[in-house]
């Protein structure tokens, strides 16, 4: 049987560019190269340029790859018959078809449907979410404001574009101390800042505004947070909830990538019972947001019981040590076979 060619790709003009790195390192290192013919694809961090990459795949986590020797620049094919990638060799244009393509791109131009958008148009088969979800989940006041309308508990939220005073003092006025101003498209916590009083609103969404011309001031729920992997699109499965266990004020992005002071716990410490209402509501959410192949869910878990929809990741961490693979872990779903569904169900 044929292989099905799938090309990952990674890098991407992205303040996250060095986590996708990681990420699609790890993806690639567990695919079934029996069944499936690899083609990395690299972006550029600056200039995102596409390069088929044909070296060493432990060269990519230290950001060794993109060397012109073992890097050959391609396209997507405006032929949608060609379903993939245009490139020169010899000074022939020569086509690379592929079955499909997963982007492990974080945080914009690469999680926010702009990468599936393209591939999309270019009669490329996209493994994970597609472009209307995926632009749908980058954005943190559509994502809430659609969730909310199938019944789901969101905190209440401003949408505001500049830190004058007026602007600010109106926002405020439907909200309480303390909030979190974040900018409204960005990945991973990048400009985002807990607020305690009004002297430190202004400084927060300057901050946030260097990351997106609009920013979110949404108010803080009481209790910690939860997540949920999730893949699917018919039929879904879930991993084991985790919890995590904060020492500062929020799980911000050095504590994602170091857990410094920070734990994550999976399963969470929450009773059974509570914790398949938390994955049966992050079904609910996947759902309502348009989800497909997988994603991970989080949300925020009250002292009284109840979920709050916080964001959904639709390329969430892949490395070994990240959330989504390690809650499937607990789940008796071993990394392999992580990478073998995410793909069968892309491909299928």
């Amino acid at each position: 049987m044929r292989r099905k060619r799938v090309a990952v790709l990674f890098g991407g003009c992205s303040p996250e560019y060095q986590v996708s790195l990681q990420s699609a390192h790890a993806v690639m290192s567990h695919m079934d190269r029996e069944q499936y013919d690899l083609i990395p694809i690299g972006l550029e961090r600056h200039t995102g340029k596409w390069f088929w990459y044909r070296g060493d795949l432990d060269e990519i986590p230290e950001n060794n790859w993109c060397r012109e020797q073992v890097c050959t620049p391609v396209f997507l094919s405006s032929d949608r018959g060609v379903h993939g990638l245009v490139y020169l060799e010899n000074g022939r244009q020569m086509m690379l078809s592929l079955d499909g393509a997963l982007p492990i791109l974080h945080g914009g131009n690469g999680e926010d449907g702009t990468v599936q958008g393209a591939l999309q148009l270019a009669g490329v088969r996209v493994i994970g979410c597609g472009t209307l979800s995926s632009a749908l989940c980058m954005d943190k006041l559509l994502a809430h404001r659609t969730a909310e309308s199938g019944g789901i508990l969101c905190p209440r939220s401003v949408l505001i574009e500049s830190a004058q005073e007026e602007e600010l003092r109106q926002a405020m006025s439907s909200l309480s101390y303390p909030v979190f101003v974040k900018p409204v498209r960005a990945g991973s916590s990048f400009g985002i800042t807990r607020v305690k009083e009004e002297s430190e609103l202004a400084e927060a969404v300057r901050k946030a505004l260097v990351y997106d011309s609009q920013a979110l001031i949404e108010e803080a729920v009481e209790g910690f947070e939860v997540g949920c992997a999730v893949v699917g699109t018919k039929r879904l499965i879930t991993g084991e909830v985790d919890e995590i266990e904060l020492s500062g004020d929020f799980f911000d992005y050095t504590e994602k990538y170091t857990l410094k002071t920070s734990r994550i716990h999976v399963p969470a410490r929450i009773p059974s019972a509570l914790a398949e209402e938390v994955r049966k509501t992050a079904c609910r959410i996947y759902r309502l947001l348009g989800c497909s192949g997988f994603a991970r869910v989080d949300m925020f878990l009250t002292p009284d019981g109840r979920i709050w929809f916080n964001e959904v990741n639709t390329i969430p961490g892949f490395t070994v040590h990240s959330r989504f693979p390690g809650m499937l872990k607990a789940a008796g779903i071993p990394f392999q076979d992580t990478v073998r569904m995410i793909l069968e169900e892309g491909l299928a």
